[in-house]
């Protein structure tokens, strides 16, 4: 057989291993059980229900903030809850819209803070949980819901991540929130970015009684008040670019039990309508998610190309070449690969048909990944709101960074 048609072979190889010793990462079935008669809590009424403090780091957020926050303050749950806006040195008047929103619509009772400027060592959105987690535990909830400034949730989602945390007795349950999939870019870069996370962390190895992976989605995280102590977060993960995969690691090391899956009822109205918007949003953490390691970005350059861009190459040279080994392996890895991504574009309600696709959107992402470590090199990493952490790896593995201001 040619070179072509060996690579190719490999390539299928890995999508026959993906298919079916890899978690099963395409299935989207781990999600929240459904509610039942009057909010689904199988253990208590509604008067045990536990005491919640919603902390909402919030950075520049006016654009957002009145798709998401008056939805947090309607949430429908029988037991005592409120919100804390951590206002994040915000230049746009979101600490003060936060407020006027809160007067405007009747429910939860918000409390807005301010906590300076990140200490050293600190992320920004770490800096800001820090604080608003510190004032919450002052009224010693059970729980705390932490969720982004984008993140919209229906009426009932806090109910319902009470009522699975402590039915499971999880201490961390955490939802993906559906990501808008408005503009033609959104439609094809956004499925696929939660499809490679579900492929390097699976579900259901990350839920299973025996857990196999450990990850977390930032944007909706409920995590029990004594299992953050226990695991010392924020501080413990204070360095953390990518703060939601630290902080479920920080969890489960501790003792705690984690459960991660996607969400029917959070959803991020945080637009990406061009491809610079979401090129930003994953050059700011690929580097990092490889431990600003040049060796394992090599490697995974190398594997972006041999499972993703080889097939489309093979079965195309392979048909005009003549070379019917590499045409097959080529084509069958191809729909192999189609066909494991359907799924997903199911859940985001987008049509099947443009799963063939996915090479070129792995393509976009192998530039990305590379591209977010040129950004490091060259000082501009991790960034996010005119904040740089250009970091290295550290002999604990988490980051070693000076927080800078940008332009």
């Amino acid at each position: 057989m040619s070179a072509l048609a060996w690579f190719a072979f490999l390539s299928l190889a890995v999508w026959v291993w993906l298919l079916l010793g890899q978690g099963f990462f395409w299935r989207t079935d781990q999600r929240l059980p459904k509610a039942g008669p009057g909010g689904g809590h199988a253990r208590a009424g509604a008067g045990a229900w536990p005491g919640v403090v919603v902390v909402v780091p919030a950075r520049d957020e006016a654009g957002v903030l009145p798709l998401s926050l008056p939805s947090l303050l309607a949430q429908d749950y029988p037991g005592r809850a409120e919100v804390i806006l951590v206002d994040d040195g915000s230049t746009d008047g979101t600490g003060r819209l936060a407020a006027e929103l809160a007067a405007r619509h009747d429910g939860l009772p918000l409390t807005v803070v301010s906590p300076g400027e990140p200490g050293p060592e600190w992320t920004g959105k770490l800096w800001a949980l820090r604080h608003g987690m510190a004032l919450a535990r002052a009224r010693d909830p059970e729980f705390l819901l932490l969720t982004d400034a984008d993140i919209a949730h229906e009426p009932d989602s806090l109910r319902r991540l009470v009522a699975a945390a402590r039915d499971d007795d999880r201490d961390l349950v955490s939802q993906m929130a559906r990501l808008r999939v408005t503009s033609f870019w959104e439609r094809l870069v956004v499925p696929a970015f939660v499809y490679f996370f579900a492929q390097l962390y699976p579900f259901r190895r990350i839920n299973a009684a025996r857990p196999r992976a450990t990850a977390a989605a930032g944007g909706c995280v409920l995590l029990r008040t004594e299992a953050a102590v226990a695991a010392g977060v924020p501080d413990a993960i204070r360095t953390a670019v990518i703060d939601d995969v630290s902080l479920a690691r920080a969890v489960r090391a501790a003792g705690g039990r984690i459960w991660l899956g996607l969400a029917d009822r959070v959803d991020s109205v945080r637009p990406y309508p061009g491809l610079g918007e979401l090129w930003r949003m994953v050059t700011r953490s690929a580097y990092a998610q490889l431990r600003y390691s040049p060796p394992l970005l090599l490697g995974t350059v190398a594997g972006l190309v041999l499972v993703y861009l080889v097939p489309p190459a093979a079965l195309v040279a392979g048909l005009a070449t003549g070379d019917a080994s590499a045409a097959w392996a080529g084509g069958a890895a191809w729909a192999v690969m189609a066909g494991t991504y359907v799924p997903m574009l199911r859940y985001y309600r987008l049509s099947a048909g443009t799963a063939p696709l996915l090479p070129f959107t792995a393509f976009l992402y192998l530039l990305m990944t590379v591209d977010s470590a040129v950004r490091h090199h060259r000082g501009r990493g991790g960034a996010w709101k005119g904040r740089f952490y250009s970091g290295r790896r550290t002999a604990a593995g988490g980051g070693e960074f000076t927080p800078r201001h940008g332009e």
